[in-house]
């Protein structure tokens, strides 16, 4: 399969779908596959359905909806962002993430918050405005960090990256720290915030990675990966049982089976680590 470039979250500027266009149709976190897994085409779905530009993909563009009520729902393949991001070329699964993104802000965010009017959409984009009290209500992100912390091993031996276990979520994998940023922080500390609340370790130098949108842990979710060091390269890690049941350093060339998948930013943070020996 041809892996198309990255979707162009820019909205399509036709203000209605062409038959050939994408259609991603939404309900809850699933959205309707075809039965070789992949996007249908706007012409395929019912006529009537409330379409939202959502970008484009390889020059075709894209757009998004709610599914209608399970009765009058099309048939057809509801699956999970989290299984289509397993298969599909990650502008594609980049590309589902948003429709999730926008259809759940539409949903969520009918009603003005300051004079409870209701909210009506800005042309060309995904924002909203109030008609009676201007309030400008655009589609707000929820940043988070993660970090790939690493120390030298003992006696020359490999790098030894550490490695932790939630205690909600999928428990059964060894995954990197993580949270969100809070009001006020820079992504750099919230690094060292998360890491020193959460395995009690204070951090040398804190290098960034890159991001990835993800609509796994919630629609609007932005996930920034960094390199990082351990100031004490030997101090081990403390967790408080809450959020974590364990935390180890592991040699880079002897990781446990159990990581993150191979579409996320975790992984690709834990193999670059294992690249860098």
């Amino acid at each position: 399969m041809t892996v198309p470039p990255p979707a162009d979250p820019t909205p399509a500027a036709d203000p209605s779908p062409a038959p050939g266009d994408l259609g991603l149709l939404v309900a809850g976190h699933r959205l309707l596959t075809t039965p070789d897994g992949g996007l249908p085409r706007v012409g395929e779905l019912p006529d009537g359905t409330g379409w939202v530009p959502v970008g484009t993909l390889d020059g075709v563009p894209a757009w998004a909806a709610a599914a209608p009520d399970e009765a009058t729902r099309p048939a057809g393949r509801w699956r999970s962002w989290r299984a289509l991001a397993a298969e599909l070329p990650e502008p594609l699964a980049t590309l589902a993430g948003r429709a999730v993104a926008v259809v759940t802000f539409r949903r969520t965010h009918r009603w003005c918050g300051a004079c409870r009017a209701e909210l009506a959409d800005l042309p060309g984009g995904t924002a909203r405005r109030c008609p009676a009290c201007d309030l400008y209500v655009p589609l707000r992100l929820s940043p988070a960090v993660l970090a790939a912390i690493t120390r030298p091993g003992p006696a020359g031996g490999p790098t030894e990256l550490l490695l932790v276990r939630h205690a909600s979520g999928p428990t059964g994998l060894w995954a990197l720290v993580a949270g969100f940023v809070e009001a006020g922080e820079s992504l750099e500390t919230a690094v060292r915030r998360e890491v020193t609340e959460e395995v009690g370790l204070a951090l040398g130098s804190v290098d960034y990675f890159g991001s990835q949108p993800w609509a796994i842990s919630g629609p609007g979710v932005l996930l920034a990966g960094f390199f990082a060091t351990a100031a004490d390269p030997t101090a081990e890690p403390e967790v408080d049982g809450r959020e974590l049941v364990r935390a180890r350093w592991f040699p880079v060339d002897a990781l446990p089976a159990e990581l993150p998948p191979a579409y996320s930013i975790s992984r690709w943070l834990v193999d670059a680590v294992v690249a860098r020996g």
